[in-house]
């Protein structure tokens, strides 16, 4: 017997002793800078490394239709001079022996047909247009992205607080039985039950403190930050119906979704493509205008000439690698539009799946609410009856670990909506309630 109040004073007070430094672990990183939601998908798209590559894009594409413009109505310029000295003297165009030469040339070359001229101003706007969409896709992509590493270091963090108020509790039950075994009330085993809690509870903070650090590490790393990075709190209130039907929803979606856009834009690039290849088959009319001087000296002058020619080109045959190239913008053509295909087939299955997600969350929070307010009760009672010795210690545990189950279901119901809500938003490429975070 004195052996077990041994073992039972031993662990109790290692239960009792390293509970106090873990709310100190716990609160490790609270100096980490804070940032709203807005502020934090600020930053996010200016750093995301995809939402980096599609601004770029699109410039590139912006100067890929200005190319193709100024190639459809302004002429290739070409200025060129030549000094060159020989080892022996000869009867240069001056008339007079000379060993050297010099030329100057100016060359004005327009094409007036072939080479991709027609189809190329039309590729170049759909890759303008595909850019665009893409970059609108990429910007709403970040923004969940953000928003999901943001709801995260706000759920780790009342999950945190979840787990040390369950601590807290079996922390308070255990110094309640000891009181009660040293009276003779209970027997030690109950204690052992609690010390029992006391280590599962500590190892849930642990856990969930572990949890939260990463939460912030990955919301800094979102942002643009080397360190942790915390959430501001958002309001607490119910999430409101959505403004829209899931058929309305679909029906948007299917019509102007950001990413169906952006599947769209390059079906419609691929095609233009597909027509420049083509062109290949027509034949090159250029126009070219050369006015050149000749001399013995630099800078000539001695000698000027002008020329004015149009050439005409038929490609015949080059073994193959215009069709080749052909066949190549084809399969690009035919792959992108089963993928545009594919993703309108999709869209009813995407907005039934975040929009009913949206209403299941939204649902489960009210049923979370009644869940903790019941186990909350029931934990009292519980508390209550076990200090009066009216039922056991297993039933005392049971309520407790049912309250921390519901606070924990509770805060995860909340942001399940909020990220749902996000997806909603992302599918359909803008916020549907003004003046929301």
């Amino acid at each position: 017997m004195t052996g077990l109040r041994w073992t039972w004073a031993a662990l109790l007070a290692l239960a009792i002793g390293s509970a106090v430094p873990l709310r100190l672990t716990a609160q490790a990183g609270g100096g980490a800078p804070v940032v709203t939601l807005a502020e934090a998908r600020r930053r996010a798209a200016a750093v995301d490394p995809a939402a980096v590559a599609a601004r770029a894009e699109l410039a590139t594409a912006g100067w890929e239709r200005r190319s193709a413009l100024a190639d459809l109505f302004t002429p290739n310029l070409t200025a060129s001079t030549n000094y060159t000295r020989y080892n022996d003297v000869f009867f240069s165009f001056t008339g007079a022996p000379s060993a050297t030469v010099s030329t100057a040339a100016l060359e004005a070359r327009y094409t007036l047909l072939g080479a991709g001229k027609l189809s190329e101003l039309r590729r170049a706007r759909a890759s303008v247009a595909s850019a665009e969409a893409s970059e609108a896709a990429s910007r709403f992509r970040t923004a969940l992205a953000t928003d999901a590493a943001y709801y995260a270091v706000l759920a780790e963090g009342e999950l945190s607080r979840v787990a040390a108020d369950r601590l807290r509790r079996a922390t308070e039950q255990l110094g309640v039985s000891r009181v009660r075994v040293q009276a003779g009330e209970a027997i030690a085993t109950d204690s052992l039950q609690l010390v029992l809690e006391v280590t599962r509870a500590r190892h849930g903070v642990l856990r969930r403190d572990s949890a939260l650090m990463v939460a912030r590490l990955r919301l800094g790393r979102q942002i643009g930050s080397t360190g942790p990075a915390d959430a501001a709190a958002l309001d607490t209130a119910p999430p409101r119906p959505l403004p829209l039907s899931l058929e309305d929803a679909a029906g948007e979606l299917r019509t102007r979704g950001p990413e169906l856009e952006a599947a769209r834009a390059v079906e419609r690039r691929a095609s233009a493509a597909l027509w420049t290849q083509r062109e290949e088959y027509l034949p090159d009319v250029t126009l070219s205008a050369v006015t050149a001087a000749y001399d013995s000296e630099f800078f000539p002058s001695f000698l000027k000439r002008n020329s004015l020619a149009i050439t005409v080109s038929l490609p015949i045959w080059d073994g193959g690698r215009r069709e080749l190239s052909l066949a190549r913008a084809s399969a690009q053509r035919d792959i992108a539009r089963a993928q545009r295909e594919e993703q309108e087939r999709a869209t009813a299955e995407q907005m039934a799946q975040v929009y009913n997600g949206y209403r299941t969350a939204s649902a489960g929070i009210e049923l979370a609410q009644i869940a903790v307010a019941a186990s909350a009760e029931t934990y009292r009672v519980q508390g209550a009856r076990y200090r009066e010795g009216a039922t056991t210690i297993l039933d005392l545990l049971e309520a407790q670990v049912a309250l921390g189950e519901a606070e924990a279901a509770l805060v995860q119901s909340r942001y399940a909506a909020r990220l749902a809500l996000a997806q909603i938003e992302a599918l359909l490429g803008r916020r549907l309630f003004d003046g929301q975070n």
